[in-house]
């Protein structure tokens, strides 16, 4: 399932992560005065205290879990991070890992279905019959073919009979659950929900089982939504088919280049033993992380976890997993043009490091000096000064942050200029950044301006939850994240001026043109990005697909639910 993870502001994964962080220790151990919060430095005592509620432990088959005690409120928030995501769909198969987490809310054998001894012999037939659709099919029996729907749709309504549709998300909800929703992104599928803090076993038991024994039911009637979601989301939509086709050109080996909800045909010819092939290879108890947020005690939820997630079936034996091809050093810059009914747009793309090198960490602030905002030096250039433009933003971690990836920026042209004019105008900020080191006010702001959104906003213990989860997944350890801190507190303009020189070269850029079709029509067209949803469960029964962290109309991270 999938769900637009899209902000209308313009930040990298890090950030996000820095500042969940940071709000959250904030608010754990109490308010600081306004003094304390202008120094990265002054958090350092809070953030020892937050280490300290902090426990994590590993099962014997290799399951891993993380602990944070928070007693505020009578909650607990669960977070089940799976290694998994877009870049570890095999050739042929892509979209296969969105497909799987939409099919995760289906049930098992005792939830979600009336008599599943029944209902399996069904989804068996369902199996064989479409089988032999896509082998008529390929062989131009067209009559055979017809004969053959006529008989499926028969067998798949007598299926439906059996289902109890959203059982799952019913028991969780009558039970005082909230947020129950999914999210798939080129790294990773993580799962979320919360529960009063009594219900701590129910969750135990009900995760345990939905991920050893799924039922992958109502396999058919998801792939017409799927599909549905990417008419929408991307057949339908010039600026994501541009982000489409400057991610696909930018990585020539790396499967960052993939579209994240699948190719059409790939979705289409998908089999329910394609899906389960997916999940025995990836959801090991070894590629699962559960983060557990709230009203705990540790010791319970550790003796729990032994019970219901060490038990028989839990298998320990390590899946192979297949070895992510590396994406070679781009040698010279590369371009996409398309046409559209549509005003133009102007993007451009630079490799950069993934969230595991250290020295990705002054690119979030570097974009953050270009594009956050109104005060951004994109927005006030290109924007408000020389006018090229009716918005410029940017953003990093595109289509994922795992594995080296871009830095993305992209403008809507103002009506009666070009793009040539928007590439000179960005480009001439690009260049400022390599030539002239920002000033320490300029970099101050910047910081000032995170602090500023920690104390503005409010965290949870979901976004908790995924913070530790995610530093764990991605770096081996979530007390990375206390690094991260340090390092962003420790920056100086060198650090950004040395970014921008390594990251801001021709031989690494890839550009993308989104032309308009009919000069003449381009003033009757939609001229702002469209507003995309905020970061909101969807119904379970209408998943959606977003893409990467990235402002409207840009692609995000495709959710569930």
């Amino acid at each position: 399932m999938i769900h637009p993870a899209a902000s209308h502001r313009v930040q990298s994964r890090l950030r996000q992560l820095c500042v969940s962080l940071l709000l959250t220790a904030i608010l754990f151990v109490g308010s600081i005065s306004p003094s304390q919060a202008n120094s990265l430095a002054s958090l350092e005592p809070y953030l020892e205290q937050l280490r300290g509620q902090v426990t994590e432990f590993q099962l014997d088959n290799g399951m891993t879990f993380i602990v944070l005690e928070r007693h505020e409120a009578p909650v607990v928030s669960f977070v089940t991070y799976a290694n998994v995501g877009g870049v570890d769909e095999p050739e042929g198969k892509t979209g296969v890992a969105h497909f799987l987490e939409h099919l995760a809310f289906k049930g098992t054998p005792e939830i979600g279905s009336t008599d599943y001894a029944k209902e399996a012999v069904l989804l068996d037939q369902l199996d064989g019959i479409f089988d032999q659709i896509k082998a008529a099919e390929q062989s131009g029996n067209q009559a055979k073919a017809t004969q053959l729907k006529t008989e499926f749709e028969k067998v798949q309504t007598e299926a439906n009979q059996y289902v109890r549709q959203n059982e799952l998300g019913q028991v969780i909800e009558r039970e005082g659950g909230v947020g129950l929703n999914a999210a798939t992104s080129a790294d990773s599928t993580t799962y979320f929900y919360s529960l009063p803090s009594n219900k701590l076993e129910l969750w135990m038991s009900l995760e345990s089982e939905r991920f050893l024994n799924p039922v992958f039911r109502e396999f058919h009637e998801e792939k017409n939504v799927i599909l549905e979601e990417r008419r929408m989301r991307l057949e339908n939509d010039p600026v994501s088919q541009l982000f489409e086709a400057l991610k696909s050109e930018a990585f020539e080996a790396h499967p960052y280049g993939q579209p994240l909800i699948g190719k059409t045909e790939d979705i289409a010819g998908l089999t329910r033993q394609d899906v389960q092939t997916f999940f025995d290879a990836y959801y090991g108890p070894e590629n699962l992380i559960c983060a557990v947020v709230g009203d705990v005690d540790p010791a319970e939820v550790q003796s729990l976890a032994q019970t219901y997630f060490g038990r028989e079936g839990w298998s320990s034996a390590k899946r192979s997993r297949d070895k992510i091809q590396k994406e070679p050093i781009q040698r010279g810059e590369k371009a996409v043009e398309l046409t559209r009914q549509t005003q133009p747009w102007y993007m451009e793309a630079y490799h950069i490091p993934g969230s595991g090198d250290p020295k990705a960490i002054p690119y979030s602030i570097l974009g953050d000096i270009l594009s956050s905002g109104r005060t951004s030096r994109l927005y006030q250039t290109l924007v408000e000064s020389q006018q090229v433009a009716l918005g410029a933003q940017g953003f990093t971690g595109y289509p994922g942050d795992k594995y080296p990836n871009l830095m993305v920026f992209y403008a809507l042209v103002a009506p009666g200029h070009s793009i040539d004019e928007v590439q000179a105008s960005l480009h001439e900020q690009l260049k400022r950044l390599k030539k002239t080191p920002v000033t320490e006010a300029e970099l101050a702001r910047v910081k000032t301006r995170l602090k500023a959104s920690v104390l503005r906003s409010l965290t949870s213990n979901q976004g908790m939850g995924q913070v530790l989860a995610e530093y764990k997944a991605k770096t081996g350890q979530w007390q990375t994240l206390f690094r991260d801190l340090e390092a962003i507190g420790n920056l100086t303009p060198r650090d950004i001026q040395k970014a921008a020189q390594t990251a801001f070269r021709s031989d690494n850029r890839t550009v993308g043109r989104l032309l308009s079709a009919d000069p003449s029509e381009a003033s009757q067209i939609e001229t702002a990005p469209t507003e995309t949803p905020a970061q909101t469960p969807t119904p379970k029964s209408a998943p959606t697909i977003s893409a990467p962290p990235a402002p409207p109309p840009a692609p995000e991270p495709v959710r569930a639910l």
